[in-house]
């Protein structure tokens, strides 16, 4: 069974962080670039919840993985 595919925004969603395309913009610029050695979760922008939630779709290889890499990256690149 192929997992479901989630789109960036409604990962910013589950996160409960404003989800239209200027706030997600917004939100990665000022939370990047990440330093190359910090796992996206131990980024101070998140709550413990967040942080969890992020961990957990890695660690386990979640529905959430291939969304969660993609924001991963996104937070690495430089403005």
């Amino acid at each position: 069974m192929e997992k479901p595919v989630h789109h960036f925004s409604e990962l910013f969603e589950q996160l409960g962080l404003a989800s239209d395309s200027a706030s997600i913009e917004r939100f990665i610029e000022r939370n990047s670039p990440l330093p190359a050695n910090m796992p996206l979760a131990d980024a101070p922008c998140w709550n413990e919840g967040q942080a969890e939630f992020l961990r957990e779709a890695i660690e386990e290889d979640a529905d959430w993985a291939e969304t969660v890499d993609h924001l991963d990256a996104s937070m690495r690149k430089k403005s």
